[in-house]
């Protein structure tokens, strides 16, 4: 088959886009359902572009609002033309058609609701059209089960119509080989056709195939593709077949990316968009879900039970039971378990964000360490600085979110509160259990914390029952050697 920049460009694709989906009972157009993390829509609008058509028309009617909002967001060279009463995929393409009345070549018919459909395929279609000289030629596909299809009608090689399950005998409904509904027309035959149509059929509307009965009857060659891939020209109607859909696509993808190097302890525990990225000897754990334009570098482990969207992974890093978002995880660093990383998080080389952290438009220098039970927002926190246990940065005060600066090899006590706007310097400490609202100096010890006080005897007095005052009343009172120890250690 030609390849890309051997296929002269057609001159449109009508990307069919106008029907009600109501069997999907939402208040979302049909079309904007995803599969693998993109639109149906989208998928038939790159496999249409694949083609370098001159015109790429998206007939549009049902909810037409969102279709056309969404295309805006997709392309633009897309144009729409509207199909304000739904009478067929006949009136849909002369709806598409409107403003081309002078168009030549080649025109294709194609859905919006068939997302396996490649660009490929396409080509390839055009190429047997172009091929075979043929006024107009249908995609087809053999199913065990063709109730409810079109069936392709043949005399020998040649196609000589389509019948519509409601329309055909008996005979022709063990026929299995069915009509996708893509064509490829001659724009000339087509226009001509779609003029000739009538609604004398059991549904009362113009019907496209029909264009092929009349370019057979002007003694016009009319041929078929077939092809062995039936998902190519499955269309999705309802939730349980969007399902279906998208489990296909991802067991395709799945395989895909094993076959190029990577890991999967449990493919069906594993979910992956179509715009994800692997490299080779990447490992993934059961219960992983990569999501958008997450991309995972060689070395890397992710998983078990972890959920990525949008987030660039570097080589060799760990990521642990952690659900994020629009983040960046360095070379060597380590994430989880159980930690969230909201947008804007940059974890550096070796980094550590731990257990029950919860990040967001915080950069974290090259092995900087948040280990456990933090939040870190609005931060910048430079190489090699340790955050203790249970430290909150205060980056809201009701109106203003603020940043916090911490400097290279500082180190914050657990228990502390760093209220923004403040800067720690390179080198300082931070004692534990402080409210930090002022800078503390390069090298300097931050303490913002109330002094303690004991008060003797208060157990026996004031609970004198209690298992506390049994536990007093049998102890020496003496400090825990091990306290002893460390004192000494840092005396």
């Amino acid at each position: 088959m030609p390849t890309d920049s051997e296929l002269a460009p057609v001159a449109a694709v009508v990307v069919l886009a106008a029907g009600g989906g109501t069997r999907m009972k939402s208040t979302k157009s049909k079309l904007l359902h995803e599969v693998a993390g993109k639109s149906m829509l989208s998928f038939a609008v790159s496999s249409a572009a694949a083609l370098n058509p001159d015109h790429l028309v998206v007939v549009v009617g049902h909810l037409r609002e969102q279709v056309e909002a969404h295309l805006d967001k997709l392309s633009e060279t897309v144009v729409t033309a509207v199909q304000e009463e739904q009478l067929g995929t006949g009136h849909a393409v002369s709806c598409g058609l409107e403003g081309l009345e002078h168009l030549t070549g080649d025109v294709v018919v194609t859905y919006a609701d068939v997302p396996m459909l490649t660009g490929d395929t396409l080509r390839q279609l055009v190429a047997v059209h172009r091929a075979n000289q043929h006024a107009a030629t249908v995609l087809t596909a053999r199913v065990a089960d063709p109730a409810g299809y079109g069936r392709v009608l043949r005399d020998g090689d040649a196609v000589v119509g389509i019948v519509e399950h409601r329309d055909a005998t008996e005979e022709q409904r063990r026929i299995d080989e069915i009509n996708s509904g893509i064509y490829v027309f001659d724009a000339a035959i087509l226009r001509a056709g779609l003029a000739s149509l009538n609604t004398d059929n059991a549904q009362g509307e113009l019907y496209l195939t029909e264009v092929l009965h009349f370019a057979a009857a002007q003694n016009e060659k009319v041929g078929a593709h077939l092809i062995d891939d039936v998902w190519q020209v499955e269309g999705v109607n309802d939730r349980v077949q969007l399902a279906r859909m998208n489990a296909e696509m991802n067991r395709r993808i799945r395989d895909a990316w094993m076959l190029k190097g990577v890991t999967m302890v449990d493919p069906a525990s594993t979910f992956i968009d179509v715009d994800v990225d692997l490299s080779p000897d990447v490992t993934l754990m059961p219960g992983v879900i990569l999501q958008g334009a997450t991309s995972i570098a060689s070395g890397a482990v992710i998983g078990p039970d972890t959920s990525l969207m949008d987030v660039e992974v570097g080589v060799g890093a760990e990521v642990v039971r952690t659900h994020g978002s629009f983040a960046v995880i360095g070379d060597g660093a380590t994430v989880g378990p159980f930690s969230y990383l909201r947008p804007g998080t940059i974890l550096g080389a070796k980094g550590k964000i731990g257990a029950f952290v919860e990040s967001k438009n915080a950069t974290i220098g090259d092995g900087a360490k948040v280990p456990h039970l933090s939040y870190v927002g609005d931060a910048i926190i430079d190489e090699n600085v340790n955050i203790g246990a249970g430290t909150i940065f205060a980056n809201y005060d009701g109106t203003y979110k603020s940043t916090t600066h911490v400097g290279e090899g500082a180190f914050v006590g657990s228990n502390t509160v760093l209220v923004a706007p403040i800067d720690v310097g390179a080198g300082a400490l931070v004692a534990a259990g402080s409210a930090i609202t002022e800078d503390v100096p390069a090298g300097a010890l931050g303490v913002a914390r109330g002094r303690q006080r004991n008060i003797d005897g208060y157990v026996a007095e004031k609970r004198p029952a209690s298992k506390q005052a049994v536990a007093a009343a049998a102890s020496d009172g003496a400090v825990h050697p091990a306290v002893i120890e460390s004192r000494e250690k840092k005396a």
